[in-house]
């Protein structure tokens, strides 16, 4: 059996109307050189896409099993743990964040502490893991894609349950900067331009005092250059190419293109017919299309 390489999982988008609020609606393409056996998580990430978040979690903790020492397992339960509260809280629906006022104007949700404390317990086992592979190896795929990950979900929660958005910046330029180590280890690693392409869109989305203060702090925005990005994961990637898709769809709805969003919607539903989500977004599309 050949090996495959589980690209990054979970980007870090935050702020601005789009968000990584559906990202358990992933999905997965073809395999790619590892160091690991990744069929386990591969399986666990369809099971995602599909909601089902207890089948994900029974594969992510059979991979982990096998793989003690990869924090990949680690960042996919918290992964998991996190998908399945926004799937209990009702943050999946795209249309909640095509608004930009209505995203500004988004409640704070009561998390679960339970799951809350699993979450971090996981990442926190995470980024152990990582910096230990990292110390042996600076050039370890698995630990930077697996620290790119654990700042993404940091992100996500923040902006997305607690709407600390400043907090949600930091960890969004934390991923963006691992994001950025590997592909400079793996530049074929066209998962990892999902970070970078996800942050200039939305920077580049923002009001220009706003892309000007973020530029002094190192982040940058280019709304063109940012859906450039997002389509090379989504032509190229690995377990982010259909998640590169759903964001492209909802870029499309934010840039008026919705001949273009529905497209992918299709397409997406052509693929995962279980999960309802694109359904419901492309019968939303034709309703507004209607008008």
């Amino acid at each position: 059996m050949g090996k495959q390489r589980p690209t990054r999982f979970f980007g870090h988008l935050r702020g601005k109307g789009l968000c990584l609020a559906i990202a358990c609606l992933l999905a997965l393409d073809g395999a790619q050189a590892t160091k690991t056996e990744s069929a386990g998580l591969d399986h666990g990430f369809r099971q995602l896409y599909d909601l089902n978040f207890t089948g994900a979690q029974r594969d992510f903790e059979s991979w982990e099993k096998v793989n003690p020492e990869n924090p990949m397992g680690p960042a996919s339960e918290a992964a998991g743990i996190l998908f399945a509260e926004f799937s209990r809280l009702g943050v999946l629906e795209a249309q909640f964040y095509e608004d930009d006022s209505v995203f500004g104007a988004r409640k704070k949700y009561a998390a679960d502490p339970q799951q809350r404390a699993r979450f971090e317990q996981q990442l926190n086992r995470t980024e152990q893991l990582a910096k230990v592979r990292l110390s042996r190896d600076s050039r370890d795929s698995d630990a930077l894609l697996a620290m790119t990950l654990s700042n993404g979900l940091r992100s996500d929660y923040a902006a997305l349950i607690e709407k600390r958005n400043m907090a949600s910046l930091h960890y969004t330029k934390e991923a963006t900067a691992w994001a950025q180590q590997l592909l400079a280890a793996d530049p074929d690693c066209y998962d990892a331009h999902l970070a970078g392409g996800v942050s200039r869109y939305i920077i580049g989305s923002m009001a220009a005092p706003v892309r000007w203060v973020l530029r002094l702090g190192g982040v940058s925005g280019d709304k063109a250059g940012g859906i450039a990005e997002l389509q090379t994961t989504a032509e190229r990637g690995h377990l982010l190419a259909p998640f590169a898709r759903i964001l492209l769809a909802i870029a499309y709805v934010r840039e008026k293109e919705l001949p273009r969003a529905r497209e992918t919607l299709l397409a997406l539903q052509r693929d995962f017919p279980h999960n309802a989500l694109f359904g419901r977004e492309l019968a939303r599309l034709d309703q507004r299309a209607s008008r």
